[in-house]
Order: structure tokens, then sequence, then C-alpha cells
């Protein structure tokens, strides 16, 4: 599936490079264009020779949901509950799977900008929501919920 390229960004950079050229001369416009695309790159391949976003993912997201929620659901619902939120973390995971491509179709951007969204308010709730669960027994732990 095919889009039409969206060319308008492109046409209104050249036109404000011809005003800056004129303004702020050739040389310098290089100079910075070069240095803010070598720094662009330089963070994207840092990103991926890291493995960044594999290494955060298992760090937290990866492992932590399982290990809470073994910590923090009481025995009488612990296996339903902890099916039902199987059943949920792989339904988003298939969801993600099927539309990331059409995402990217649509705006590489786009896409990455609601990535970083979910990313943002998972972090928000797990700020407001979550309790610590480390060294905690399950009573004071369900104490956070009431």
């Amino acid at each position: 599936m095919h889009h039409k390229k969206d060319y308008s960004p492109l046409v209104l950079a050249t036109i404000l490079t011809l005003w800056l050229a004129d303004k702020f001369g050739r040389r310098l416009l290089l100079i910075v264009s070069s240095s803010a695309m070598a720094l662009s790159l330089l963070v994207v391949s840092i990103s991926f020779y890291l493995k960044v976003m594999v290494i955060a993912f298992s760090l937290g997201l990866g492992a932590m949901p399982w290990i809470i929620m073994s910590e923090i659901l009481p025995i009488n619902i612990k296996g339903l509950a902890g099916s039902f939120a199987t059943l949920v973390n792989w339904f988003f995971s298939w969801l993600v799977t099927l539309t990331a491509n059409l995402l990217l179709d649509w705006s590489s951007g786009g896409t990455f900008t609601i990535y970083t969204a979910v990313c943002v308010f998972t972090a928000g709730f797990v700020a407001i929501w979550v309790p610590e669960t480390k060294g905690k027994t399950l009573e004071e732990i369900q104490q956070f919920f009431r």
C-alpha cells in the first residue's frame, strides 16, 4: 500500500533556505546542516548499536508486569486474573504486530509518536497507580488500594 508522498516540508525548507542563505551565507548553512544531520544519525546509530529499546523493555515492561502480577493478586483470583492479564498482554502484542506496517506506511514519525505517547502514559500510570511490591507482604500491598 503506497501513499502519495507529502513534499510540502521539503518545499517550505527550500524556500526558507533561500532566505537563510542570503542572510547568513552558504558555508554556515552547510556546516549547521551537516552537523545537525550527523547528530541526529549518531543518536539513531547509538540506539541501534546499544539496543536501547530492547534493553529498556527487558529491564521493565518485559518482566516486571509478570513479577508484580504474581505478588499483587490475592490467591483466590490469581489464576483467573493472571489468565486475563496474559490474554490482554498477548492481544496488544498481536495488535502492535498487526498495525505496525500499516502505521509506518501512514507516517513513520506518527507511528513512533504514538508509541512514545503509549510509553509516556505507561510511565505515568505506573507512577500513580502501581505500588512498589519489593519486600512487602500481600496485606501491605493491598493497603495501597484501600
